[in-house]
């Protein structure tokens, strides 16, 4: 089973269980939903969460989703390059079905704000 995740807040899943899918704000303004590989996904939390307290990683199983999946390159944000630009991060191009997510994994940061990947998402 190959997994992916995605950072959401305990707000966000929540709202998506109630409705049956999950569809974060990046699916209507980018087209797909941001994941990561267990690899990638410390570096994006520390990039874009350092110091949230209500997050979550969403550990999705790859063949549970219905949605086209394709592993692309990161894009520059206001028109700075990401430093991460030689790494393919996985996208998930439509709603993402609640039977697809495998395990929710609480992502509490550390003392400093930091990010460590929890033991249970990484299986």
């Amino acid at each position: 089973m190959a997994i992916i995740l995605h950072i959401t807040t305990v707000a966000d899943w929540g709202a998506a269980r109630l409705a049956g899918s999950y569809r974060p704000a990046s699916l209507a303004l980018e087209g797909f939903i941001h994941c990561s590989t267990p690899a990638q996904v410390i570096g994006s939390a520390n990039k874009f969460f350092r110091g949230r307290t209500d997050l979550l990683l969403l550990c999705i199983d790859e063949a549970r989703v219905a949605a086209d999946i394709r592993y692309e390159l990161p894009l520059a944000i206001d028109g700075v390059p990401d430093p991460r630009a030689g790494e393919r991060f996985p996208h998930v191009y439509g709603p993402l079905a609640i039977d697809a997510v495998v395990r929710v994994v609480p992502l509490p940061c550390d003392r400093d704000g930091g990010f460590t990947l929890p033991a249970a998402a990484a299986d």
